[in-house]
């Protein structure tokens, strides 16, 4: 059995209307659920605020983070585990110059989103908070 690279990483998961915010990083073709992967020894909050902060232009509010959920999916020969957290947060969403572009996407998107997201989208459907 081969054994396939693991990354690690955080998201955001910001829902208005039944709908999910989504980013698609610049010189790339797919559409993520907002955060990425932690620098050297950060925490899954200090890796949740500085990502979204580079990518979204807004503070997110420490003291509201609350994790709803991990997950793994294989992608392209990796396994990519996402920890996905909740938060409120400060400032007007804009895309930074990480990001080419934000869109909110509800369940009939899920197509659009790598392995790992689609988890997400799947558990957030069956709670009812994705239209």
């Amino acid at each position: 059995m081969t054994e396939r690279r693991l990354i690690d990483t955080v998201a955001w998961v910001r829902i208005e209307d039944g709908r999910i915010l989504c980013a698609r990083p610049r010189g790339k073709d797919v559409f993520y659920i907002p955060g990425g992967k932690r620098e050297g020894a950060e925490t899954d909050l200090q890796t949740l605020l500085r990502e979204i902060e580079e990518e979204l232009t807004v503070a997110l509010l420490p003291d509201t983070v609350a994790h709803v959920g991990t997950y793994e999916a294989a992608d392209n020969g990796l396994l990519v585990r996402m920890s996905c957290y909740t938060a409120e947060y400060h400032g007007i969403l804009t895309a930074s110059s990480e990001i080419d572009a934000l869109a909110w996407f509800g369940y009939a998107d899920r197509e659009l989103v790598p392995p790992v997201d689609q988890l997400l989208f799947d558990d957030l459907a069956a709670a009812g908070q994705l239209g």
